[in-house]
């Protein structure tokens, strides 16, 4: 398995992953017109984040994104893993386990204290493979307003009645 940064002329493979992911794990349909612009802003500008691919010989198994977050606390950053997705025929096979030791390689080469990720509650499967790599269940709960998903439910709420 290859890991490789993803480049623009990914844009349709990380797009459609992360439809997929989205639909699998939280049962929303994204918005592809945004979602693409979204994926394509960061594939433009490292500063928002990182995606990697693995790469098997029949093409990408598998995709995840980084991006950032300062820690006055720790005088370091954390790099929070995003958009993670493996195509369900590569699923056990060791992708996950690549992706996530080539960013633990990538992140000792830099001022990275700690690496996050948020998972959907009830993703029991993607919690379990989580563990397996070695990372714990940290002690906060995560709390939102969220401008742009919410919206989109509420518009379409008003369309239905």
């Amino acid at each position: 398995m290859k890991i490789r940064p993803a480049a623009l002329s990914d844009l349709e493979t990380v797009v459609e992953f992360n439809a997929r992911l989205a639909q699998e794990s939280e049962g929303v349909d994204l918005d592809k017109e945004r979602l693409r612009a979204g994926v394509a802003a960061v594939l433009r500008d490292q500063s928002l984040g990182l995606y990697f691919i693995a790469e098997s010989k029949s093409g990408p198994a598998g995709q995840l994104a980084l991006t950032y977050e300062w820690s006055d606390w720790r005088n370091g950053m954390f790099w929070w893993l995003q958009s993670v997705y493996v195509r369900p025929e590569f699923r056990r096979q060791g992708v996950l386990r690549a992706l996530y030791r080539h960013v633990l390689e990538k992140a000792r080469d830099r001022r990275v204290c700690g690496i996050r990720l948020y998972v959907e509650k009830d993703n029991l499967a993607a919690q379990k493979a989580y563990r397996r790599l070695g990372m714990a269940r940290a002690v906060f709960h995560m709390y939102e307003v969220d401008f742009v998903i919410a919206r989109d439910h509420q518009v379409a709420a008003r369309r239905n009645t």
